[in-house]
């Protein structure tokens, strides 16, 4: 029977499921070769005072916007990759072929004083030829929202004393990551971008295991529909500081130094946390990470200019709170990470339905469910045929703001994942050999372990085996080595792999 407490719960869910749209900015993407050099960055207007523009192309784009939106001011959401002191051009053709293929080149922020005519706008825009994309920026959250977000660890709520805990290890030892690790123990090379609330960079497990990290969180408390912000949600800046404990609980499973707890999944590798969702209160003050769609994106821009190998991304939108002619949240970052060679990881969700969330949901993600204990799917983890496999994702002993916390949700099954693709991507690094995301996720789905029921949908292919997938990703490099060599596999001695060797 459902208490009124479960009830409030329940019902601040199904709100927060509704992406609430950003009043009056819209994010706006224009075909290739069509953004005009005198638009200027967003971190140029916000770090050093550089006016926005009030116009675009000077024809049918900027009559538009005057029509339904009345003044306006624009500015490009992303920086390029190289620097003035790199290539000294007007910062519009800064940007290198990938950027401008993927798309990131060419995403505009655009903010109008009348927000009543953006939906009229926005259809209008969509029909403009020089137009590739066009969409409401809008708040994503983590944990995800939903009937079941109550069961995901919030600040403190769910502090533990890890001297009390039975059984920690059981995670790490059920997805085998301690054999893995005492195979390859990570390569420092082989960086880990975490896109969440941040980090306690106080905390005693991650001291001195994190790499330099920034903050792209930009809030108004004006334009989040009602929202209580707390904390630093108004300028971004190169502290990553985690009010929330979602972001945390996601760098304990990643990157633990393991003195209370069980190590970092991912062993020797870096950890680089960027804040891409601020704090917002919910039930019973509870905190949940909040973040503008464009806030994450830039974030995750920046993530992946720093040469991060690998990102976690616990947080994402619902496709069924997206108008059927939207745009899918995130694709020209995913387009863009993937296209350099980043390995992308995402929760599921954890409505337990069967849908889709976005970045989950995208093509090259590697989309993961959560399981608990018994090897079984948990009732909170989000199904559907994109969900690539599954890892613990109940009552995973983690850190928290202040000590430690008992942490359940798919945000925190990711990271193992997200670990194991570190491992791999080191792996392939120590034998001179690429590997993307599509790869990673191949390896992955080959070895992973069947549930201990049968006849479960939805769920992906099984629970990640993290000693089976760096064993495979070895078998996959001598075979493709033995045919560059001109040799068949099958002329190849079968050989049992070592493990790395690491310097003491």
């Amino acid at each position: 029977m459902n208490t009124p407490a479960t009830m409030t719960s329940f019902a601040q869910g199904m709100r927060l499921r509704r992406p609430w749209q950003i009043p009056g900015r819209l994010l706006l993407t224009l075909k290739l070769g069509e953004v005009p050099e005198h638009i200027p960055g967003l971190r140029a207007v916000i770090g050093y005072g550089t006016e926005k523009a009030d116009h675009i192309d000077g024809g049918v784009i900027d009559r538009l916007l005057r029509h339904h939106g009345d003044v306006f001011r624009v500015t490009r959401l992303h920086s390029a990759r190289r620097r003035r002191v790199e290539r000294s051009v007007p910062g519009a053709r800064r940007f290198d072929d990938v950027e401008q293929i993927t798309g990131v080149a060419r995403v505009l922020r655009i903010e109008v004083r009348d927000p009543a005519g953006v939906p009229a706008l926005l259809q209008a825009l969509a029909e403009v030829p020089v137009v590739d994309r066009v969409c409401a920026d809008h708040l994503c959250h983590g944990p995800f929202a939903g009937p079941f977000a109550a069961d995901e660890g919030m600040a403190d709520a769910t502090r533990v004393d890890p001297r009390k805990v039975q059984d920690p290890h059981w995670a790490r030892e059920l997805i085998h990551l301690s054999q893995a690790l005492a195979y390859e123990p990570g390569d420092a090379a082989t960086v880990v971008g975490l896109a969440d609330t941040g980090v306690a960079l106080e905390h005693e497990e991650l001291d001195a295991r994190l790499r330099a990290g920034f903050d792209s969180v930009d809030l108004d408390p004006a334009l989040v529909g009602g929202l209580t912000l707390v904390g630093n949600y108004r300028r971004r800046g190169n502290e990553p500081q985690d009010e929330v404990g979602h972001g945390t609980g996601c760098a304990g499973i990643l990157a633990a130094h393991g003195r209370d707890i069980p190590p970092g999944g991912a062993g020797a590798c870096g950890l680089t946390p960027v804040r891409v969702l601020g704090a917002a209160l919910g039930p019973g003050d509870k905190r949940f990470g909040v973040g503008a769609l464009d806030n994450i994106d830039a974030g995750m821009k920046r993530l992946i200019d720093l040469n991060v190998k690998v990102i976690n991304m616990s947080f994402g939108t619902p496709e069924s709170a997206l108008s059927a002619d939207a745009p899918r949240p995130h694709e020209e970052i995913i387009r863009y990470a993937l296209a350099r060679g980043v390995i992308l990881v995402a929760a599921s969700g954890n409505s337990g339905l069967d849908e889709r969330f976005y970045p989950a949901a995208h093509d090259g993600v590697i989309a993961v469910g959560a399981i608990d204990r018994s090897q079984q799917p948990a009732a909170f983890s989000t199904r559907g045929g994109h969900v690539a496999l599954c890892a613990p994702g109940r009552d995973i002993l983690t850190c928290g703001l202040r000590g430690y916390q008992s942490a359940t949700g798919t945000s925190f099954a990711s990271p193992f994942v997200a670990a194991v693709c570190a491992l791999l991507a080191s792996r392939a690094q120590r034998r001179a050999w690429p590997i993307d995301s599509h790869e990673a996720r191949e390896v992955l789905v080959e070895t992973a372990r069947p549930f201990s029921r049968a006849g479960v949908e939805g769920c992906g292919h099984g629970m990640v085996d993290a000693m089976a997938a760096l064993h495979q990703l070895d078998r996959r490099i001598d075979r493709d080595m033995a045919e560059g060599s001109g040799h068949a596999p099958d002329e190849i001695e079968e050989v049992e792999p070592h493990p790395a060797s690491v310097a003491a």
